[in-house]
């Protein structure tokens, strides 16, 4: 069954309920992947799960998963 889009199989988590929407993330993905839309950061298919994303948000909300 092939996933939903924006069910993040890259394993890159957002925690919507922490994000404050501030955009450090954008600023630093070197792919171009993220990008704020109103409230809400949406997370593209070219996303590569690096983590530099969740290493500079100021608020944990982004969170790289690795499969077990």
């Amino acid at each position: 069954m092939k996933p939903a889009p924006n069910i993040f199989s890259r394993m890159l988590n957002v925690h919507r309920d922490v994000c404050g929407y501030c955009g450090c993330c954008v600023s630093v993905c070197p792919e171009g992947a993220l990008e704020l839309i109103d409230a809400y950061l949406s997370v593209e298919e070219n996303c590569t799960s690096c983590g530099i994303c969740a290493k500079v948000c100021p608020l944990g909300a982004l969170e790289v998963v690795h499969e077990k």
